[in-house]
């Protein structure tokens, strides 16, 4: 039986229903303590944000109990933040024994790493729908605000704006200086990420500024934001932007036409620097893409659910779905490669970064034992865990239900992927905002143009100008702490479609 992942999809689960019909109790571990039997509409979506990873979650034997926890308690004047207050409290429950913090450990304000609930944003983003400004900003140091990455056909791209452009006013806001997740670092966040409008002056790269003002709009993604083949000593190098794994209706088209231009190249590089994750469906396609040819029919990963699950002990599911037996069993969550595509090599480059995470991660990962992988830039966001999307009344949660492994049984990679690390090959580099996608001289584009030329890395460091003059350049590991904090939104995740199988009960 073939079920259908997506990192990024929907169960529609009605927990209001749900709640009402658990007797308290009966999704408690520790005391048979349980929700009280009245309540208004709001308490049981605070009853249901927690007693549905009580079942699902992949570490529910270390969460409270009811009793302990209390659910009802997380009220805030925007309903939102306070049903994310209590997920981020939920999430710090699980202790991974490896680090001695939870596997959510995100920083210390107490933040989820994985778990989140939102209104239905992140579902419509992965079907390919924009509802933003399309695009993403960074700090190549501490004075310096980027443009990261700006999509195809959305306002920004509409306003000229390009990639590696340096902000220096946003809404009439000067001195936005990186401040380590303080004011001004939300300002950013909430200004580019989360506002309907914005007026920002950008200098372009031969010192002339640039006004411009954007609404919010709605906007097909494109995931690959660009693609060539670069030629060079005789070698075809194909170099491809994939940028968000959305579902496979609209990711498939573009891949499919991407590599279509690839014929006749001699190595292949994938640039993951800044994709967040998304669809699990449109990974296990991306990477039959990639794989050999001679390893198609071998398995590609498993995924793990709780042991509750996986033993059919799934009441509140059950409420609602009819789920076959077994359905969540070891023995039915194997993948196995479907050779796609004429592009038959042996060795492959990746390009990451601390925003590289989820199904970016696991598409790297599912390689690492099939061919040679080598990965150049920063650590990756560490992100093995995914999950179905929950819906709660008008809310959607996320929290890790299943892990994953590949086929030499190696995944875990909860502080993310390393360049140049004894577990992965490859080179430890910075990113270059200063140059755009494709360029040869930008800094990563480069280490791997040079291995394929040379079959060394750029030992020294490739220079690069800055627009602005820096106090600090970050560490390897500010870096990547700041892409969690600019791009948490963008990193949400693996998630998983859900199958035709499960069938709505009747009422």
């Amino acid at each position: 039986m073939r079920k259908t992942f997506y990192f990024f999809t929907v169960i529609l689960i009605i927990s209001f229903t749900a709640c009402k019909k658990d007797k308290p109790g009966t999704n408690d571990n520790d005391d048979n303590s349980g929700p009280p039997s009245t309540g208004t509409a709001l308490d049981r979506i605070r009853d249901s944000v927690f007693l549905y990873p009580k079942e699902t979650y992949l570490w529910y034997d270390q969460l409270p109990s009811y009793k302990n926890f209390q659910p009802r308690n997380y009220v805030s004047t925007d309903t939102i933040t306070g049903l994310s207050s209590e997920v981020d409290h939920l999430s710090q429950y699980a202790i991974n024994p490896a680090t001695k913090l939870p596997y959510e450990y995100y920083d210390n304000s107490g933040t989820a790493k994985y778990s989140f609930i939102d209104d239905g944003s992140v579902s419509s983003e992965l079907g390919g729908n924009g509802g933003d400004f399309g695009f993403s900003v960074f700090y190549p140091t501490d004075l310096d605000l980027r443009v990261k990455y700006v999509y195809p056909g959305s306002p920004a791209d509409k306003a000229g704006i390009k990639r590696g452009y340096q902000i220096t006013k946003i809404n009439g806001r000067t001195g936005l200086i990186y401040d380590y997740g303080g004011s001004t670092t939300q300002f950013v966040v909430n200004a580019y990420a989360y506002s309907k409008t914005i007026t920002m002056t950008l200098l372009k790269e031969d010192n002339t500024s640039i006004n411009v003002s954007l609404n919010a709009e709605k906007y097909t993604i494109n995931p690959v934001i660009t693609h060539r083949v670069i030629d060079v000593d005789g070698k075809r190098i194909g170099y491809m932007v994939f940028n968000s794994f959305t579902d496979t209706t609209n990711a498939v088209p573009q891949l499919i036409n991407t590599f279509n231009t690839f014929g006749g190249i001699t190595d292949l590089v994938i640039d993951l620097r800044y994709n967040g994750g998304g669809s699990v469906e449109t990974a296990e396609i991306l990477d039959n893409f990639l794989v050999p040819a001679a390893k198609s029919g071998t398995k590609m990963y498993t995924a793990y659910f709780n042991d509750k699950l996986t033993s059919d002990k799934y009441s509140l599911l059950n409420n609602i779905y009819n789920i076959p037996k077994g359905f969540f069993s070891v023995s039915n969550q194997s993948v196995n490669f479907k050779k796609r595509g004429s592009i038959n090599l042996s060795r492959i480059f990746f390009i990451v970064t601390g925003s590289t995470a989820s199904a970016s991660e696991l598409t790297i990962n599912n390689l690492i034992p099939q061919m040679d992988v080598k990965i150049i830039g920063t650590t990756t966001y560490g992100k093995p865990v995914g999950f179905y999307n929950i819906d709660i009344n008008r809310y959607q949660l996320y929290m890790p239900m299943f892990s994953t492994r590949n086929s030499a049984n190696k995944g875990d990679y909860y502080s993310g992927m390393t360049p140049g690390s004894t577990t992965y090959d490859g080179f430890a580099a910075s990113d270059d905002l200063t140059k755009d996608f494709g360029d040869t001289t930008e800094a990563l584009l480069a280490h791997a143009v040079k291995f394929i030329r040379k079959g060394t890395y750029q030992l020294t460091s490739l220079k690069t100008q800055s627009f602005a003059q820096s106090l600090n350049t970050l560490s390897a590991d500010r870096d990547r702490k700041m892409a969690q904090q600019l791009d948490k939104r963008k990193t949400n995740g693996i998630m998983l479609k859900k199958p035709p199988i499960f069938n709505k009960k009747k009422k």
